[in-house]
C-alpha cells in the first residue's frame, strides 16, 4: 500500500565486503536512482540513500538498514527501492517480516534487477519465491565453505583464526592445484615461554580443582594472556578445554574414541609426538555467544604441531570440569543501574554490585559496588574501597536530569524515551488502521468519480454523488482523528520529562545511562562521569 501523502523515496544498498567490482555500492545506487527518476518520476531532492558496506545479508542488524526502517515507521517515504531483493536480506523470514512491516507503514517496495513490484499480486508472489531462493543460495555457500574446511581439518593442518596460547602460526609449503596455483598451508609452531604457562595452568587446575582459585593465583602472580590481559575464568576454561594442547598418545586416543569424537586418524598415528587438531567445536550464532557443540560433533585429527599436555592429564582435567559444570552464582541486585559502566579509578576494572544484609532508605535491599579485580585477588591486586550502590545510582540519575536542559544528547535520548512511552504498540496500530482506511476511501472515491463519466445522464449519477459526499465526510472524521494523534506526539516539556523519568523502571534507566554515558569512574573519593559525544555510538546495534 502506498499513501498519497508520502512523497520521498528511499534507496537501500548493501555489499558484504568492500570491493569495486560487480554490484558495488555505487553501481547499485546509480541504477536505483535512474529507475526512480525515469520510471517513478521522482525528483532528485526527494531521494534518500542508505548504504551498508561490509555487512552480511544473513540478518537485518545493519546500522543504515535499521535507520531506514525507523524512518519508514515515521512515514517519511512512499517507496523503498533496491538493486536486488537479496540486498534487503538473504533470510526468508527476515525479508517477509521487513516486507510486512513496510506494508503496515504504507510504504511500497520495488526491486530493480528482479523486476519485482510489491504493488501487484503477482509481484508479491514472485518476491516470496525469490526470497526463498536467496536463502537457498546463502545456505549452499555456507555448506560449501563448511565442507572445504572439514577436508582441510582432516589433513591436521592449522586452519587459521586466533592462534592459541603457546603457539604461533607459520606458513609451510602448500600443494599445487590442477590450475597450477599454490595453495597456502599453515602449521602451529611451539613458543616455549607460552607453552610453559599452559603447563602451569593445567597443573594448577589439577591441584586446586577450581577455576576461581586458578584465576586468583594467576592474577596474584601477574600472569597475563596472549593479548596482555589478566586471566579470567573464561580465558582459563578456554585453555583447559582446547584439545590442541593434547599430546597424541594412547590415552588421548582412548579419550577421543570414548567421547565419540569423529576421528580422522588411525590408532597407529598416535605416537606421542604431535598434538591434536579439532574442528567444529563451537556453533557461531549471530549476535549471541559461542555455543559449544557436543563432542560427538567434533572432527579431530593428529596435527603437525607438538602437543603440550599428556592425554592422561587432559582426560583428568575434562572429568573435573564436567563434574563441576554449573553456572557461577551471581549476587547482583536486579535494580542496580551502573553495571558495565562503573570502573575502578585505580585498576580500571569494572565494579560489580554486591548485595548486603542491610536495607536502604528507599526500602530496597542495600548493595555496594565492588572492584572485580579486588574481589578476584582477595585485595592483593587492588585495594579500592566499596561504594554505596543505592546512593550512587540515585546521584548519577539526578545528574542526568540536571543535564537534560544543557546537553543535546541527554535531552534527545529523553525525548526518544518519551516518544516511545507515548506511542504504545496499540496506538501505533490505531494510526496504521486510520492511514489504511484513508487510503481505501481515497481509492474508492476515485473509482466513483470515473464511474460518473460512464453513467452519463442516467439516474444513477445522483446516487454516485451522494456516495462520494459520504466518503468525504468519513475522510474528514478520520483526518481529524489523525491530527489529534499527531498533536499528542509533540515535543515533551521539561516537566513532562521529569515526570517520565520518575516513572521509568530499572531496565529503562540502565538503557538511558548506557546511551548517554561513556564511562563512570570512582577514585575512592569522587565519582567522575564521562558523557558520550555525538561521534561515539549510542549502543551496540548503532555501531
Amino acid at each position: 500500500m502506498v499513501l498519497e501523502t508520502q512523497g520521498r523515496y528511499a534507496i537501500y544498498s548493501r555489499k558484504s565486503r568492500f570491493t569495486g567490482k560487480g554490484e558495488s555500492i555505487t553501481n547499485q545506487i546509480t541504477i536505483c536512482r535512474r529507475t526512480l527518476l525515469t520510471r517513478f518520476g521522482a525528483k532528485e531532492e526527494d531521494i534518500v540513500v542508505f548504504e551498508d558496506e561490509g555487512f552480511s545479508g544473513a540478518n537485518t542488524r545493519r546500522p543504515q538498514f535499521l535507520e531506514m526502517m525507523q524512518r519508514c515507521r515515521a512515514r517519511e517515504f512512499r517507496l523503498v527501492i533496491c538493486y536486488r531483493l537479496d540486498r534487503i536480506s538473504r533470510n526468508t523470514a527476515d525479508f517477509l517480516n521487513t516486507y510486512e512491516e513496510l506494508c503496515r507503514c504504507g510504504v511500497g517496495f520495488h526491486s530493480v534487477s528482479d523486476g519485482l513490484d510489491g504493488t501487484t499480486a503477482m509481484g508479491r508472489a514472485m518476491m516470496m519465491i525469490s526470497s526463498v531462493f536467496a536463502q537457498l543460495e546463502r545456505d549452499i555457500i555456507a555448506e560449501r565453505i563448511s565442507d572445504n574446511m572439514l577436508e582441510l581439518a582432516k589433513t591436521g593442518r592449522w586452519l587459521g583464526g586466533n592462534t592459541p596460547t603457546g603457539y604461533q602460526s607459520r606458513e609451510t609449503e602448500g600443494s599445487v592445484t590442477a590450475q597450477g596455483r599454490v595453495r597456502k598451508a599453515h602449521m602451529l609452531e611451539l613458543i616455549p615461554e607460552e607453552a610453559g604457562l599452559v603447563r602451569e595452568i593445567f597443573h594448577l587446575f589439577l591441584a586446586l580443582r577450581s577455576l576461581t582459585a586458578c584465576e586468583r593465583e594467576l592474577i596474584n602472580s601477574c600472569k597475563r594472556t596472549k593479548q596482555g590481559r589478566l586471566f579470567s575464568r573464561y580465558a582459563i576454561k578456554n585453555i583447559l578445554t582446547n584439545p590442541v594442547y593434547m599430546i597424541n598418545d594412547k590415552q588421548a586416543y582412548q579419550w577421543l574414541t570414548d567421547s565419540a569424537v569423529q576421528l580422522f586418524s588411525k590408532e597407529e598415528d598416535f605416537d606421542g609426538a604431535h598434538g591434536i587438531i579439532a574442528y567444529n567445536k563451537t556453533m557461531h550464532r549471530q549476535g549471541k555467544a559461542l555455543l559449544r557443540r557436543d563432542k560427538s560433533h567434533w572432527i579431530a585429527a593428529v596435527g603437525k604441531h607438538r602437543g603440550i599436555i599428556s592425554g592422561g592429564d587432559w582426560a583428568q582435567v575434562q572429568a573435573i570440569l564436567e563434574s563441576s559444570s554449573r553456572s557461577p552464582r551471581r549476587s547482583r541486585a536486579p535494580y542496580c543501574l551502573l553495571s558495565g559502566v562503573l570502573l575502578c579509578g585505580r585498576c580500571k576494572s569494572y565494579m560489580r554490585p554486591k548485595l548486603t544484609q542491610r536495607t536502604a532508605k528507599s526500602g530496597q535491599r542495600r548493595f555496594d559496588y565492588l572492584c572485580q579485580l579486588k574481589e578476584k585477588s582477595r585485595s592483593c591486586a587492588c585495594s579500592m574501597k566499596r561504594i554505596n550502590g543505592n546512593e550512587l545510582d540515585e546521584l548519577v540519575f539526578e545528574s542526568l536530569i540536571l543535564q537534560a536542559a544543557d546537553s543535546p544528547l541527554v535531552s534527545g535520548e529523553l525525548e526518544r524515551l518519551s516518544h516511545s512511552f507515548r506511542f504504545t504498540s496499540l496506538e501505533k496500530e490505531n494510526r496504521d488502521e486510520i492511514s489504511k482506511a484513508l487510503h481505501d476511501l481515497a481509492k474508492r472515491r476515485q473509482e466513483l468519480t470515473v464511474s460518473i463519466s460512464k453513467a452519463g445522464d442516467s439516474p444513477a449519477v445522483e446516487d454516485i454523488i451522494e456516495e462520494i459526499n459520504r466518503i468525504h465526510r468519513q475522510e474528514d472524521q478520520l483526518s481529524s482523528a489523525m491530527q489529534l494523534k499527531e498533536k499528542s506526539s509533540e515535543q515533551p516539556t521539561c516537566c513532562d520529562l521529569k515526570s517520565l523519568l520518575g516513572s521509568l523502571g530499572p531496565a529503562a534507566k540502565r538503557d538511558l545511562i548506557k546511551r548517554v554515558v561513556s564511562k563512570i569512574e570512582f577514585d575512592g573519593e569522587q565519582v567522575h562521569i564521562y558523557p558520550k559525544t555525538k561521534k561515539e555510538p549510542l549502543c551496540e546495534c548503532c555501531k
